[in-house]
């Protein structure tokens, strides 16, 4: 004698359809939000520094990480990286955005910075963790040396960009480096104020041409350096 087997009806089956869509709605609007957020600090962080920047202009009269007065000032370090195409208290950040060199004024300038209470965190060049990390965990750094590369031909992406200083935040994937782009410039990553460069490998660059990021793009694990100019 066979058992009676009874399946599920079309109610039931209805509700558990309705409960994985809410589920799956749930998580996509939780990824949505999460990506706004980190968003929302990548920019924050790049204003936040630059206004760092001006407050120290504005209170000694020089950048910092250039500052020749930098001992009397907020008893840092002085820049003495031998060779530097950039002198001391010439109003530009020498060395490139993500410099190694303890000596360079762009590795500096997170010292003077903190030493003057305009950032927090550590103000020995050789602690860990003394390079600024983004909302991506990708480093951040400074220099009054344009990192973006023109492009050749007569386009807008041929246009150099032009500053006293420019703040480049690396590691950061393609939907929030046009998100920050759309944020703080004209929404294209390779024109105007606001440039992403791919990291080659995994690994930000010194200088390179900028990438015209799509929404194609946002499907790949590329990540990017974006950089802005101010």
């Amino acid at each position: 004698m066979k058992a009676n087997q009874q399946g599920f009806t079309l109610v039931e089956i209805a509700i558990v359809l309705v409960i994985i869509g809410l589920l799956l709605g749930g998580v996509l609007k939780g990824q949505e939000l999460i990506n706004s957020a980190k968003a929302k600090s990548l920019v924050n962080d790049f204003r936040t520094m630059s206004t760092a920047v001006y407050a120290y202009q504005d209170r000694f009269r020089f950048m910092p990480g250039d500052d020749p007065a930098v001992v009397q000032h907020v008893a840092g370090t002085l820049a003495t990286t031998p060779g530097s195409p950039e002198t001391q208290g010439n109003g530009r950040i020498g060395g490139n955005w993500n410099s190694t060199t303890a000596t360079d004024e762009s590795r500096l300038v997170w010292q003077h910075l903190r030493l003057a209470n305009l950032l927090t965190g550590p103000t020995v060049e050789s602690d860990p963790a003394y390079l600024p990390r983004n909302a991506d965990n990708g480093t951040i750094g400074i220099t009054s040396t344009s990192p973006i590369t023109p492009a050749t031909g007569s386009g807008p992406d041929s246009r150099p960009m032009t500053g006293a200083f420019f703040i480049c935040s690396s590691g950061i994937t393609a939907r929030l480096a046009r998100q920050v782009d759309s944020t703080m410039d004209d929404g294209v990553t390779n024109t105007g104020n606001v440039r992403a460069m791919i990291d080659v490998n995994g690994t930000p660059s010194a200088t390179s041409t900028a990438s015209n990021i799509d929404a194609a793009a946002e499907t790949a694990a590329d990540r990017y350096t974006v950089c802005v100019a101010f």
